[in-house]
Protein backbone atom coordinates (compact mmCIF):
# COMPACT_ATOMS: atom_id res chain seq x y z
CA UNK A 1 0.00 0.00 0.00
CA UNK A 2 1.10 3.56 -1.10
CA UNK A 3 0.02 5.53 2.21
CA UNK A 4 0.57 2.80 4.79
CA UNK A 5 -2.33 4.42 7.47
CA UNK A 6 -1.19 8.09 7.17
CA UNK A 7 -3.49 9.08 4.40
CA UNK A 8 -6.28 10.72 6.33
CA UNK A 9 -3.50 12.67 8.35
CA UNK A 10 -4.36 16.51 6.87
CA UNK A 11 -7.96 15.89 7.92
CA UNK A 12 -7.26 15.25 11.27
CA UNK A 13 -5.04 18.69 11.36
CA UNK A 14 -8.32 19.94 10.29
CA UNK A 15 -10.20 18.69 12.80
CA UNK A 16 -8.10 19.34 15.96
CA UNK A 17 -7.97 22.98 14.00
CA UNK A 18 -11.94 23.74 14.33
CA UNK A 19 -12.27 21.87 17.57
CA UNK A 20 -9.74 24.32 18.90
CA UNK A 21 -12.09 26.66 17.22
CA UNK A 22 -14.93 25.45 18.73
CA UNK A 23 -13.26 25.64 22.12
CA UNK A 24 -11.89 29.19 21.61
CA UNK A 25 -15.59 30.60 20.54
CA UNK A 26 -17.03 28.81 23.31
CA UNK A 27 -14.70 30.86 26.33
CA UNK A 28 -13.82 34.13 24.52
CA UNK A 29 -16.85 34.87 22.78
CA UNK A 30 -18.52 37.12 25.44
CA UNK A 31 -22.19 36.41 25.02
CA UNK A 32 -24.53 36.34 27.92
CA UNK A 33 -24.89 32.87 30.02
CA UNK A 34 -28.16 32.60 31.06
CA UNK A 35 -28.93 33.01 35.30
CA UNK A 36 -25.86 35.38 34.70
CA UNK A 37 -25.70 39.18 34.61
CA UNK A 38 -22.91 40.94 33.22
CA UNK A 39 -24.88 44.58 32.85
CA UNK A 40 -23.18 46.55 35.56
CA UNK A 41 -25.98 48.94 37.69
CA UNK A 42 -25.87 52.79 36.29
CA UNK A 43 -24.27 55.22 38.59
CA UNK A 44 -27.93 56.22 39.08
CA UNK A 45 -29.34 53.15 39.88
CA UNK A 46 -26.99 52.32 42.74
CA UNK A 47 -27.63 55.79 43.76
CA UNK A 48 -31.17 54.60 44.32
CA UNK A 49 -30.47 51.35 46.07
CA UNK A 50 -28.11 52.71 48.53
CA UNK A 51 -30.93 55.39 49.46
CA UNK A 52 -33.63 52.77 49.66
CA UNK A 53 -31.52 50.61 51.92
CA UNK A 54 -30.61 53.66 54.54
CA UNK A 55 -27.39 53.89 53.76
CA UNK A 56 -27.70 57.59 52.96
CA UNK A 57 -30.10 60.07 53.91
CA UNK A 58 -32.69 62.43 51.31
CA UNK A 59 -30.11 65.57 51.14
CA UNK A 60 -27.59 63.52 50.14
CA UNK A 61 -29.50 61.53 47.50
CA UNK A 62 -30.59 64.66 46.15
CA UNK A 63 -27.18 66.27 46.00
CA UNK A 64 -25.48 62.99 45.08
CA UNK A 65 -28.64 62.84 42.14
CA UNK A 66 -27.66 66.01 40.83
CA UNK A 67 -24.47 65.28 40.48
CA UNK A 68 -24.80 62.40 38.62
CA UNK A 69 -27.14 64.08 36.16
CA UNK A 70 -25.12 67.29 35.62
CA UNK A 71 -22.48 65.03 34.72
CA UNK A 72 -24.38 62.86 32.50
CA UNK A 73 -26.07 65.72 30.50
CA UNK A 74 -22.77 67.63 30.61
CA UNK A 75 -21.02 64.18 28.59
CA UNK A 76 -24.02 64.20 25.88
Amino acid sequence: MLYDGYHFWGMHLVWWFLWGMFIFWIFAVPYPIPGQRFQSDSPLEILKKRFAAGEINESEYREMRETITHDHTKSK
